[in-house]
């Protein structure tokens, strides 16, 4: 369920529908606002290790108990990279080295809209073996390509990511 305004966040006038630039809108009949409903975006990485990537189980909804690629929402003042090493950091323990944009997918979850930007990335610094699941994961494992739990893949975007790790396109 995406969020709706029902007052004008610069007058507090109730908001209308109306059409403006090219779609019913919400619009303040005071002061002409529009309000324009804004993507999130999110950012996460495919994490590799020799032979192996890291994934994280969701101990949170949606998908709560199911592997994903590291991941999670950037704040208004974060640049994404940083915001991807952020990220991982926090439910890993691991220090990133950010690489290339591999991919960008819609987010598919049910209360936010969005786009998830996904990043090569390498481990540095703090030993790579050293991972202590925390934030909103239980656990961060490496998996090897036949050891990944496919039917436990909590996004489309984690396992299209994987499929093509597992074929050798990156």
């Amino acid at each position: 369920m995406a969020y709706e305004a029902n007052y004008c966040p610069q007058c507090g006038t109730p908001l209308v529908d109306r059409e403006a630039y090219g779609r019913i809108r919400r619009v303040c009949p005071s002061c002409g606002l529009v309000f324009f409903r804004d993507l999130k975006v999110a950012v996460g990485a495919l994490v590799r290790q020799g032979n192996q990537v890291l994934l994280v189980r969701r101990a949170v909804h949606p998908e709560k108990g199911k592997w994903a690629l590291p991941a999670g929402y950037m704040e208004y003042d974060e640049e994404p990279r940083s915001a991807a090493q952020r990220e991982i950091r926090e439910e890993t323990g691991l220090d990133v080295t950010i690489g290339p944009v591999l991919d960008v997918f819609p987010l598919h979850n049910p209360y936010v809209r969005g786009v998830i930007i996904v990043y090569d990335a390498r481990p540095m610094g703090s030993p790579p073996d050293r991972l202590t699941a925390d934030d909103d994961v239980d656990i961060a494992r490496w998996f090897q390509v036949e050891e990944i739990p496919w039917d436990a893949l909590a996004f489309e975007s984690t396992r299209a990511i994987l499929e093509r790790w597992r074929k050798g396109e990156i």
